[in-house]
């Protein structure tokens, strides 16, 4: 594997990673994690499968 060695210096310190192996898997696992946050927004802002816009459902939450 060709791995960019600028970028593994930039991300080990970003990431207080103490090995390369573990920059690696927690840059990965921020790059899942981004897109899991995407998706839920996605999902938030075209109202899928939430009842925030039902009143019934609202009115009671706040109680």
């Amino acid at each position: 594997m060709d791995i960019d060695d600028d970028l593994l210096e930039a991300a080990t310190a970003i990431l207080g990673a103490s090995t390369m192996k573990e920059a690696v898997n927690r840059s990965l696992q921020s790059v899942v994690l981004a897109d899991r946050r995407r998706r839920h927004a996605d999902r938030l802002d075209e109202m899928r499968g939430v009842d925030l816009d039902d009143p019934a459902a609202m009115s009671a939450a706040w109680r």
